[in-house]
């Protein structure tokens, strides 16, 4: 690797951790949310901003989709959390997330899942590029790529919800817009949503 390449190999990661770095506490994890991992699921939760506490308990779908064909997906930006729902009922659950760091990179609506791939690579988009034009032109799949170990890509160009090797990054604004999950959540995630399963982002 040339000296050039390794300077902006390091530029890069360094301002993919100072975004991560970036936006307010953790948000508080309720009964229904899987264990951060490498925690013990039996250790008592430490309690974090109160507002965000009702959202990790379990939501009814009703007040959000018509159905459930092909199951759900709830990314509330307000309480930094993703919640999922099978097309029968018999599956839900709810992550931690992060989300976008400013208004002007957040989309709100209703999209759907189009592909999935585990093991993604990753290329900035030309805003990203431009704004940061260090930042590599492309990152395959390993431990310094953005998206983290699976990606859920959305119908919507350059949106995606994805996992994320640094975890300081989840209950944090610090994307360009993507829905980060801890890496085991996306997998777990990737598992059971479906191409065409619906998605709502909304604040």
């Amino acid at each position: 690797m040339s000296t050039a390449s390794k300077i902006d190999r390091r530029a890069f990661l360094g301002a993919a951790a100072a975004l991560g770095a970036a936006g307010l506490a953790l948000p508080a994890l309720g009964q229904q949310i899987p264990a951060a991992p490498g925690t013990d699921p039996a250790a008592p939760v430490t309690t974090g901003p109160q507002h965000n506490i009702s959202s990790f308990r379990m939501q009814d779908w009703r007040p959000h989709f018509e159905n459930l064909a092909n199951g759900a997906i709830l990314c509330d930006l307000t309480s930094r959390a993703v919640h999922f729902w099978s097309a029968d009922e018999s599956t839900y659950r709810v992550y931690p997330s992060s989300i976008p760091v400013s208004a002007d990179l957040t989309r709100t609506g209703r999209t759907e899942i189009i592909k999935k791939v585990e093991g993604p690579s990753w290329a900035p988009t030309p805003q990203m590029k431009e704004s940061n034009p260090s930042w590599p032109d492309f990152v395959p799949p390993g431990p310094d790529n953005p998206l983290g170990t699976h990606a859920l890509w959305l119908s919507w160009q350059y949106y995606r919800i994805h996992g994320t090797h640094d975890t300081r990054k989840i209950g944090r604004k610090s994307s360009n817009g993507c829905i980060g999950l801890y890496n085991e959540h996306i997998a777990e995630l990737f598992g059971l949503a479906k191409i065409g399963t619906q998605v709502l982002v909304m604040t």
